[in-house]
């Protein structure tokens, strides 16, 4: 699967391609089946320094989730014309995209971080999206929920991710897929994301948005309604 870049140029693709072609050639030399090792944390990219995936807190609603990967299911439905369930390994056959977001928790604390994951957009155009929706609505396995614009998904190029610093989303940041919700609070960033539901029920209200923090989200505006 090919890997693209928004808003910033890949320059690390070259060095993960050349090592791996290593691994495999190497492999072949020794007439040896090549060796998986741990992946490692990137913690620099395009000269920017990033954050670590072990500086977050845990502030989930139900504590860290452990979803098992073979038996996961995606769904995206509602006002869709084509309900559509993914397993895991099916998401991950679409476009794979990089991108360096921030993001900021209500807290007080931030984290940067390069992200890989799909985008959104093109997993809702091949469920066929209604005229009539507006509206994103994200559910959780711990039951956690929030909604964004349908047109703030689209316009912003927004991604689900499944790799953060180059590794695998571990299950205390959200595996199998965390929604990067960038210029938007942290709660906004809903992990072990099951189900995605397109709708027209633009009051939708999420778990922290039902106990006043605002629908909207905006870093450029209070969190509290």
């Amino acid at each position: 699967m090919k890997r693209k870049t928004i808003g910033i140029i890949s320059g690390m693709g070259v060095l993960v391609v050349a090592s791996a072609t290593w691994w495999v050639y190497s492999g072949a030399v020794r007439g040896e089946e090549p060796r998986s090792l741990e992946a490692v944390e990137v913690r620099e990219y395009q000269g920017e320094n990033l954050s670590s995936i072990k500086s977050f807190r845990e502030n989930s609603i139900r504590g860290t989730q452990h979803v098992d990967k073979e038996n996961y299911t995606l769904e995206v439905g509602g006002l869709v014309k084509n309900t559509r369930t993914y397993t895991y390994d099916e998401v991950l056959e679409n476009q794979h995209y990089e991108k360096v977001v921030t993001l900021n928790c209500v807290e007080g604390w931030s984290a940067k971080i390069l992200w890989e994951g799909v985008l959104l957009k093109e997993l809702l155009k091949k469920a066929d999206v209604l005229p009539a929706a507006g509206v994103v609505i994200f559910y959780a396995h711990d039951g956690y929920s929030t909604s964004l614009p349908l047109t703030y998904i689209i316009d912003n190029d927004i991604i689900m991710a499944y790799e953060m610093n180059g590794v695998t989303l571990p299950p205390e940041r959200g595996f199998p897929f965390q929604l990067v919700a960038e210029n938007k609070w942290g709660y906004k960033w809903i992990k072990w994301i099951t189900r995605i539901e397109l709708s027209d029920d633009t009051d939708y209200q999420g778990y922290w948005e039902q106990r006043g923090y605002s629908n909207r989200g905006n870093l450029d505006e209070g969190f509290f309604e």
